[in-house]
């Protein structure tokens, strides 16, 4: 069929690059009906030009777009009415007659009692990083002219469906930039149809295609009226099969429309599709992917023996796999969720820190993830890991466990065979031993942190003779000299030292007296610990702010909204005791003022870079506490350490060999009190180092921005630092690969990272395996005991924090900079994080309950609602 205007496309005609003129449904058509071996019903698109033609200037439907286009999606009602008033005005628009005369010679040539199904094709719609699937509506089995062209501008009405507006505006489409083409198909009238995914919906396997069937018009299935057959294949081998009972069927009436049709009792559990037919549309859908260059979801019908594709579009919803330039099976697990920050990272970000890495990390979806395959594939290396991996994060401890309980996936290597393995603490290991592992003298503490401090000064002087590409050759240098220190015998035995030490202590203590997580009392208020001593000290900030009223006042103005935060800490020297709270502010973020929500990522705002961000933080202080706060809860913790110390030492001596065990222990206890602290420190460390390097290529950056080479300094976190570094020296822009990320990066934002996932694209959850939970609690990890009840405040955002004395903190995940929070909860609740993650950390040393990984915890606990946490046995109760 050729093309004879503007407005009519056959499919012949159409390929990928149409996109704008015949919408995502369209492109994808003339690409199927390109490629040999696929059947795809003959057919023509009207296009995108129609649809602006005859909408483009109508006055009232421009007036209530400019209405719609200030709604959010949260106004269903008015969202309702001014759709109804569209979708009004878009029906009885009369097609112009040439459109018309040109749509009638194209019917034409099919036969005037040919059937067509006239669907609804958005130029946003089919997208690789959005489907919008079912947004726009579909007619079938529509006969003759005249309900066709009633059918093509019911098509554009739906454009502006409920559904269709709310889901542009949940995803940051323009409705003025979204037209819309209509497909006008001949019909299939199957005897059966379906629904076809290149990887599993369910597991995210690329390597097993999942087949829905039903019989009839596939619509019945798209509805959820009937419960499809299920076929799994892998291969051409069908690795798993369920055949449901189907009820009923949809199908084509002769004078056009649909019914339902009841199915015959004696068919109603037969199998849809044979197996030859399941393994021959695998095929089918294999050749499809393949063209398109990445999974898709295919709709398919089953017509004469013969299979017909309706349609073609990307799985939107699946977790890319983590890059690998190889055919060797990956096991891969989030760094994300160890280093307790699961949102997405800009270029710069993840590229420096794998440089920082200590061993080869992986990018996807914007996260990084380690390969594990070589440690399970030996015994050695499995036990390692997953030991590990209980400490960290139990629900990858969880997955791994099923992964090689499985069997199918890693071929176990000789026992002999090397692995890489992670370090781990080792709880059984005597306590001889775990005193010999370090010392246990506090100045080694002290020592290190000092060797640390200077080192960072050290590299504050070096970094100012550095400019141009050297200045990239430097910090590269500096990172490989930081990772020695870092991994140095001493370092790492004081660390390890210190979680051997709680782990021996907390098990011999439920072996000896039968009482539970007995360090995490005995963590509370150490020397040492950089992260919770910066939450205490934004306590004395409150305090020095507290005597006056009009400081407050002005801080209280400047977090709200409209509030004007550019220069607030010059802003304070208007009032009285201005200097002085500017300089205790001043003072804290020369300390701390490195550290924000997400610092592993290079780019995010630091506090000294946004200092209003402590505001909030501040305020709740200064509202929740009395003056002197900071020296009680610190004195408080320590007491109540120093109180169970004495009660296990006393209770020991009670037992046979009593006075051994309590010397024992009481060395024990003391390397926990002289190295726990520490634990906190090297992220510090690394924090510290990489606000100084960020300092150094800002200056690199804005010589960019001045130069018209980057249009501005946010747009060079989209590049790596490779990237950078060779704009730097060559002064080449790049718009259209930071366009292209910036993209990237918006779909990042709305994908979940998996906590593993394999190189076949199989993602493993984890679960918890809880004894006894009561009824209705929800499971998580135990890593700060106690028992605390309290209102919940879920809190996703640092800068929304607005606390009251008795409340438990609820969020997705927290790093460092969350700590400033910790003293003004009573309890904490958490989706990410192990034993050893910072929040744990900082919560047994606060004394605060704490359950960490508690699954979709912000969405299945709402705002407000009174919650007991149990941070003994790991699991929260509603009241």
């Amino acid at each position: 069929m050729n093309n004879r205007s503007a407005y009519l496309l056959g499919f012949q005609e159409i390929d990928k690059t149409m996109r704008v003129r015949v919408g995502g449904k369209g492109a994808n058509l003339g690409e199927l009906a390109r490629i040999e071996g696929i059947q795809v019903p003959a057919g023509f698109c009207v296009t995108t030009e129609a649809y602006k033609k005859i909408t483009g200037n109508n006055q009232a439907l421009n007036g209530l777009l400019d209405e719609l286009t200030r709604l959010t999606a949260a106004e269903t009602l008015l969202i309702s009415e001014i759709s109804a008033k569209i979708r009004a005005v878009i029906e009885g628009i009369a097609l112009p007659e040439a459109m018309s005369a040109e749509i009638a010679r194209f019917l034409a040539t099919f036969g005037e009692k040919t059937a067509f199904a006239v669907r609804s094709s958005a130029t946003a719609e089919d997208l690789p990083t959005a489907s919008f699937a079912g947004q726009q509506d579909t007619y079938l089995n529509v006969i003759g002219k005249a309900a066709i062209l009633k059918h093509i501008s019911k098509c554009w009405a739906s454009l502006f469906s409920d559904r269709a507006v709310i889901y542009r505006l949940q995803n940051g489409f323009n409705h003025r930039h979204v037209h819309l083409a209509v497909v006008v198909q001949t019909m299939v009238f199957p005897q059966a149809a379906g629904i076809l995914f290149t990887a599993d919906p369910v597991t995210s396997n690329r390597k097993t295609v999942s087949i829905d069937a039903g019989f009839g018009l596939g619509e019945a299935l798209v509805s959820g009226r009937v419960n499809p057959d299920r076929y799994n294949v892998r291969n051409g081998t069908i690795t798993e099969k369920t055949v449901s009972t189907k009820t009923l069927a949809i199908h084509a009436v002769q004078e056009g429309g649909t019914k339902e049709q009841a199915i015959e009792p004696a068919q109603q559990n037969r199998q849809v599709l044979t197996d030859e037919q399941i393994v021959q549309l695998e095929r089918l859908g294999r050749t499809i992917e393949a063209h398109f260059g990445q999974p898709q979801d295919i709709e398919w019908a089953l017509a004469d023996g013969v299979f017909y594709i309706l349609q073609s579009r990307p799985i939107t919803t699946l977790y890319p796999i983590p890059e690998a330039h190889d055919q060797e099976k990956h096991v891969y697990i989030s760094v994300g969720h160890q280093q307790m920050m699961t949102d997405p990272m800009k270029p710069l970000g993840l590229s420096l820190w794998q440089l920082r890495a200590a061993r080869p990390m992986f990018k996807a979806g914007g996260r990084l993830f380690v390969d594990v395959a070589a440690n399970l594939a030996t015994a050695a290396g499995r036990e390692s890991l997953v030991e590990a991996m209980g400490q960290h994060d139990p629900l990858i401890k969880d997955a791994l466990l099923t992964i090689i309980e499985r069997g199918d996936f890693i071929k176990p290597l000789p026992d002999d065979t090397k692995a890489p393995v992670p370090v781990k603490s080792n709880p059984g290991m005597p306590s001889a031993a775990i005193l010999a592992q370090a010392g246990n003298d506090p100045a080694i503490v002290r020592d290190l942190i000092n060797e640390n401090e200077a080192s960072v000064e050290a590299l504050k002087q070096a970094i100012q003779t550095q400019s141009g590409p050297a200045l990239f050759d430097f910090i590269r240098a500096d990172i490989e000299q930081s990772k020695q220190m870092t991994f140095h015998s001493q370092h790492m035995g004081v660390i390890m030292a210190a979680m051997n030490a709680s782990s021996w202590i907390s098990a011999k203590m439920n072996e000896w007296l039968g009482e539970k997580n007995v360090s995490d009392i005995l963590s509370q208020s150490v020397p040492n610990n950089v992260t919770s001593e910066m939450g205490l000290a934004l306590l004395d900030i409150a305090d020095v702010i507290r005597p006056y009223p009009a400081i407050i006042a002005y801080l209280q103005r400047t977090v709200l909204p409209q509030g004007k935060a550019e220069d607030f800490l010059n802003e304070l020297l208007r009032f009285e005791g201005g200097q002085e709270v500017r300089n205790a502010l001043e003072a804290y973020l020369d300390k701390y003022g490195m550290r924000c929500a997400g610092e592993i990522d290079i780019t995010k705002p630091r506090w000294r870079e946004k200092p209003t961000t402590l505001l909030p933080l501040i305020l709740s202080n200064i509202k929740n506490f009395e003056p002197g706060a900071s020296q009680r809860k610190f004195e408080q913790g320590r007491q109540d350490a120093l109180h169970k110390e004495n009660e296990l030492l006393d209770r020991l001596k009670q037992l046979p060999d009593g006075e051994s065990k309590a010397r024992e222990t009481k060395a024990v206890i003391a390397l926990i009190r002289n190295f726990i602290g520490y634990r906190e420190y090297p992220k510090y460390g690394i924090v510290n180092r990489f606000f100084v390097y960020k300092q150094a290529l800002l200056s690199e950056i804005e010589q960019l921005v001045q130069a018209n080479v980057l249009p501005e300094q946010e747009d060079s976190h989209y590049l790596t630092f490779e990237e950078l570094r060779e704009m730097v020296r060559t002064r080449k822009p790049a718009n259209q690969l930071i366009c292209q990320r910036k993209d990237e990066f918006k779909a990042f934002e709305k994908l979940t990272p998996p906590r593993v996932i394999t190189s076949e694209g199989e993602i493993f959850t984890g679960q918890y395996n809880h004894e006894n939970l009561p009824a209705g609690a929800i499971a998580g990890l135990a890593v700060s005991s106690g028992l605390v009840e309290g209102r919940a405040r879920v809190i996703l955002n640092l800068e929304e924090a607005d606390l009251e004395e008795g409340d438990v903190l609820v969020t997705a995940f927290t790093d460092p900079s969350w700590t400033p929070l910790f003293v003004a909860i009573k309890g904490l609740i958490t989706e990410v994080g192990g034993l050893m993650t910072h929040g744990a950390v900082i919560a047994r040393e606060y004394g605060l309950p704490a359950v960490v990984g508690v699954e979709n915890a912000t969405q299945r606990i709402k705002d407000g609602q009174r919650i007991r946490v149990n941070g003994t046995d790991g699991y929260v109760e509603f009241l």
